[in-house]
């Protein structure tokens, strides 16, 4: 069953943005095997129901097993796998295995179990993040003493390390048992902080961007027919409905400003629509409310503007060489 996507309004506003409109095809998702690492909760969840629903097999890799392993269930029990009465028995609609995304080896041992219940992984999904950290690298009331005690590292651990993780063992175990011309994609989760300064959580935003630089250092050589073929795109939502503390305090004044917020469900469509695109490569999609867009070509576009002609044209020629030598 497809599952069915309210259409995103047109608005003229925003001049020449390229919006991103959500189409999930009959057959872009059906039989597919879908790795979402955190997807216990949250957008993740939402994109677990998602894929299930639309006929994609799921593997689930979560710190949270309660949440997890009730969500596998739920997958099964509502969107039942049907084997052929004279074929081989079909593995299950979703399983989950507990992930602790900061552990190299508990990454891998998500992606083998991935690859041996279902012979192949199609799509691998980053959607573990983490702004739980209390600890504020650069307050101000800091003093010589407190300031020789090292501080917590989690954010990064989570939300880069993780994703780096996960990107190296998609890029290899994408490769394999692809019959020609299948579709392979990786899909990162950034954030809108690292469109704008956000000052009061540089810690987080440093990573998010992290990310974002993940994507644009690997989208040139993953997609290169002389290598894998493989897409790598980035979402970046913007303030989304969530369990979090922090977020439930903040969602309270942006509604009362009648900013766009969100829900996971929103973010979801986004992602699965990413995913079903085979077109789409190298793109950073923010989200806002239930509509997108597609940001990276009008971030590129104007740099002649703001670099100037010649400094633009003399930085690109430089990445072309770096890239010349550096793949050497």
């Amino acid at each position: 069953m497809i599952a069915k996507t309210e259409p995103i309004a047109e608005t003229s506003s925003e001049g020449h943005m390229d919006q991103f409109h959500t189409k999930i095809d009959a057959d872009s998702l059906h039989e597919k095997v879908v790795l979402v690492v955190g997807g216990s909760n949250g957008i993740g969840a939402s994109l677990v129901e998602l894929c299930c629903e639309n006929g994609a097999y799921v593997t689930i890799g979560d710190i949270d097993a309660s949440r997890g392993e009730q969500l596998a269930r739920k997958c099964i029990q509502h969107w039942p796998v049907h084997s052929e009465p004279t074929g081989p028995p079909k593995p299950p609609r979703a399983v989950f295995q507990t992930t602790d995304v900061t552990d190299y080896q508990s990454v891998l041992d998500l992606f083998d179990r991935t690859f041996k219940k279902y012979n192949r992984i199609d799509h691998v999904v980053v959607t573990a993040g983490s702004t739980e950290t209390k600890e504020t690298w650069f307050d101000h009331s800091l003093n010589l003493t407190q300031v020789r005690k090292a501080p917590s590292i989690k954010d990064i651990d989570v939300n880069l390390l993780g994703t780096l993780y996960v990107t190296r063992l998609a890029s290899v175990y994408l490769r394999h048992n692809r019959g020609p011309g299948v579709d392979r994609s990786i899909l990162l989760f950034s954030c809108a902080v690292g469109i704008k300064e956000t000052p009061v959580v540089p810690v987080y935003q440093a990573a998010k961007n992290g990310v974002q630089g993940l994507m644009r250092s690997l989208r040139t050589n993953l997609n290169s027919p002389y290598c894998h073929s493989i897409r790598i795109n980035t979402i970046r939502p913007w303030m989304t409905q969530t369990d979090n503390s922090f977020s439930k305090t903040v969602q309270k004044h942006w509604t009362r400003a009648g900013l766009p917020l969100s829900t996971a469900e929103d973010v979801a469509k986004v992602s699965a629509g990413v995913l079903c695109n085979e077109s789409l490569h190298g793109a950073s999609i923010y989200v806002a409310g239930t509509r997108a867009w597609k940001i990276e070509t009008d971030i590129d576009r104007p740099e002649p503007r703001w670099l100037g002609e010649e400094s633009s044209q003399t930085l690109e020629q430089g990445q072309k060489v770096l890239e010349k030598v550096l793949a050497a």
